[in-house]
């Protein structure tokens, strides 16, 4: 009998770290950090966190909708729900209480989201004229011209850029092939692998910039670029203030989305797009589409006055 006990304790303990295994790291700390608010919440008025119910959840999404995102509640609804799942309780998220609030809000508050804007080509340009010309160390100015720009080429998130490792390169005669081990949308870790070819202007080209600050730093191993996402961020926001751009504007993103509106301007395919930015569905890609032809293919285009 005692055995049977023990051996019913290890396999809760192994579930309980499977369950916490299945999102990444950042992902499990975002929820995390959802759920404090959350349990913040439910201290100073009274209610358990922990196991909750759909009212106070409800009343949560109440109290945050004055002030947040529709998106954001969005977010908390899931966090709350998985923190749950992982310390064994259930919560009905699909409760009408809390979906019915939800559809009250968003009619009050809408759901458009104001995202950064993208770094398009002359704004890529500009920044790396930027860099050339800003007075910084040396090694600065190779890290960044490579950060950026392979950032922008391979449509890349934070996290996945800055998680590069020097073994994750196969340089070949076309260019280089940037091994993925892991992304937002491959939590299992099955990866993939970007392809970027060398650009005839060598000043603007990704594979010989990267080259370039390998060389420099004469890095054999680790990370490539040893700095952390919102490092990204505000090494854009830097270069988009000196060269003219409005910083508040732009961010970390602004390259995956610059990569992805340029290509959809140049005529690329939403599914290349897709194969290059890692994207398993179309709704994002589409919005950037849509952006990129707001002009192109506009009705007044037609009308001559």
């Amino acid at each position: 009998m005692n055995e049977i006990v023990t051996d019913l304790k290890r396999l809760e303990l192994e579930t309980l770290k499977n369950l916490k295994s299945s999102k990444a790291p950042n992902t499990l700390r975002a929820y995390q950090a959802d759920f404090k608010d959350f349990s913040l919440f439910c201290l100073k008025n009274g209610f358990s966190s922990m196991p909750t119910e759909p009212k106070i959840l409800a009343l949560y999404l109440t109290f945050l909708s004055a002030t947040s995102k529709f998106s954001t509640l969005k977010r908390r609804i899931a966090s709350i729900s998985v923190i749950h799942r992982i310390k064994g309780h259930y919560l009905d998220i699909k409760h009408p209480i809390i979906m019915e609030n939800l559809h009250g809000i968003k009619r009050v508050k809408g759901t458009a989201q104001k995202s950064k804007k993208p770094l398009l080509i002359n704004n890529l340009k500009n920044i790396i004229n930027a860099i050339d010309e800003k007075k910084i160390p040396e090694k600065k100015k190779f890290r960044d011209k490579a950060l950026i720009l392979i950032g922008f080429s391979g449509g890349f998130r934070r996290s996945e850029l800055v998680n590069i490792d020097f073994d994750d390169l196969e340089f070949v005669n076309e260019g280089v092939k940037i091994f993925i081990r892991r992304s937002k949308t491959d939590q299992s870790g099955e990866g993939m692998i970007k392809a970027i070819p060398y650009f005839e202007n060598k000043k603007f080209c990704p594979v010989t910039k990267l080259k370039d600050w390998i060389n420099y730093s004469n890095i054999k191993s680790g990370k490539i670029f040893e700095i952390s996402d919102k490092s990204v961020s505000l090494i854009i926001k830097n270069y988009a203030s000196f060269s003219g751009l409005d910083p508040n504007k732009y961010g970390g993103h602004s390259l995956r989305s610059g990569f992805a509106t340029s290509a959809a301007e140049f005529g690329v395919e939403e599914r290349n797009i897709m194969a290059m930015t890692g994207h398993k569905t179309t709704q994002m890609v589409r919005r950037y589409i849509q952006e990129a032809n707001l002009f192109k293919n506009n009705a007044l285009n037609k009308i001559k006055i």
